[in-house]
């Protein structure tokens, strides 16, 4: 959904339930502000509206049962002043085309830190909340996440305008062909070149190391965080429905009194009230686990960039390296000096010189491959700065992305815990009314 910032002309996307009172609005889920001011984001409206569980046979013809996401999306000035709004342009898309997109926009741009989608299974649970991705409690926390992940995109001043994401929300059967045609999986391959580049850099950017650290050091606070959280829920959903035996208890001591027995019957009510109010309580720091949750599938996305630092450097060094090698082959050559031992050297001692015309031929070909090396080192030390100016500028922009929805996230959190702790002091607040009376 995309709803404009009070005071201000600029939009903003949130993401939450929008059957809430303003009061509750303020108080209650802010589940994501993506950035303003996008372009695109002025000029489109888009929502994941509902999801639904469908049967069907997959690639090899096995059957299955899996969950399809409706993507709504509409112009933002299709809405006259106080008329009817158009009706959205529509589609459904299952998980695994979202995965497919993410994996083309983490390819295609390797210095943006791509939005992370929700979880596939769901982790970190408590024991009242199931793993099964077809639940529909996580069902539904996953289409909230899914319409948080468009929002991103969307609101990014490049992803934003990227044509595969356009048809991924305008062409159902067509993009899947469009996506494939880009050629983008040749280049996954090349990026698990990545993996073992960090081993054999040299001299790598200090910056880039620290934001690796700080990344992996996320992720486990994160993590801790969560573990914490959901034992918190385990128990805290005990403490609460235990307050039901109250209910039973002083409903049962009713039945056997007379002047007491109404203030009784009323106090077994507010604690049965108490107990039940639990599984909205979890149902609404869910929503925040799933904020968290982001946060540490995002720490992914920030080391995949450091990643790809890793291995434009290491090619950078490369090409340095190689071209040293061959100005040091030059100069033997020219001078007929060896000063490491080479099979080339040997070779000479055994069978001869070689003759002026092959020492000038040689010496030639050396020419027209340093020039090619010092080429390729040009190319390489452009790419390097290009890559390092570009994904520090995003790096930056998701500090402030980061710092601002977490911070928003923590309040929030904090406030709910307050309302939940004051409504357990409305409850027995009531019931010693309940007792005054008797």
């Amino acid at each position: 959904m995309v709803m404009a910032d009070s005071g201000s002309n600029e939009q903003v996307a949130v993401i939450g339930n929008t059957d809430i009172t303003s009061t509750e609005s303020e108080n209650n889920i802010i589940n994501t502000m993506v950035e303003k001011g996008t372009v695109l984001l002025r000029k489109l409206e888009i929502n994941v509206a509902e999801a639904e569980k469908r049967t069907g046979k997959n690639t090899v013809n096995i059957q299955e049962t899996y969950t399809v996401y409706l993507i709504e999306t509409r112009p933002a000035d299709a809405v006259p002043d106080g008329g009817t709004p158009a009706p959205p342009d529509s589609l459904w898309r299952r998980y695994s085309e979202f995965e497919l997109l993410r994996t083309y926009l983490l390819v295609t741009y390797p210095y943006i830190i791509i939005p992370p989608l929700p979880e596939k299974r769901a982790e970190f649970v408590w024991h009242k909340l199931t793993a099964d991705n077809l639940d529909p409690d996580f069902v539904e926390r996953r289409r909230v996440g899914l319409e948080n992940f468009l929002l991103r995109v969307l609101s990014h001043p490049v992803l934003s305008k990227d044509k595969i994401f356009f048809l991924f929300l305008t062409e159902e059967k067509g993009w899947r062909d469009a996506v494939l045609e880009t050629g983008f999986q040749d280049k996954v391959d090349s990026r698990l070149k990545s993996l073992s580049a960090s081993f054999r850099v040299k001299n790598p950017d200090k910056r880039f190391t620290a934001l690796k650290q700080y990344s992996d050091d996320m992720s486990s606070v994160v993590s801790q965080l969560l573990r914490v959280r959901a034992r918190v829920a385990d128990r805290l959903y005990g403490v609460y429905k235990v307050h039901g035996n109250y209910g039973r208890v002083f409903s049962e001591w009713s039945a056997i009194e007379k002047e007491m027995g109404d203030g009784l019957q009323s106090a077994g009510h507010h604690m049965d009230t108490y107990a039940a109010s639990i599984d909205d309580i979890l149902e609404e720091e869910e929503h925040y686990a799933d904020q968290l949750k982001e946060y540490l599938f995002y720490t992914e996305a920030v080391r995949s960039v450091c990643r790809k630092h890793e291995l434009i450097q290491y090619e950078l060094e490369v090409a340095a390296q190689d071209l040293v090698y061959k100005k040091q082959q030059k100069e033997e050559l020219a001078t007929g000096t060896v000063r490491v031992f080479s099979l080339k050297g040997m070779t000479s001692k055994i069978f001869g010189q070689e003759s002026q015309e092959q020492r000038e031929s040689r010496l030639a070909a050396l020419e027209q491959s340093i020039q090619e090396g010092e080429e390729m080192l040009k190319e390489k030390n452009t790419e390097c700065q290009e890559f390092v100016q570009t994904a520090w500028e995003e790096i930056e922009r998701f500090k402030e992305q980061k710092d601002r929805d977490l911070r928003e996230a923590l309040i929030s959190y904090a406030i709910m815990q307050i309302s939940m702790c004051k409504k357990g002091i409305q409850v027995w607040s009531n019931a010693k009314e309940c007792f005054s009376k008797m």
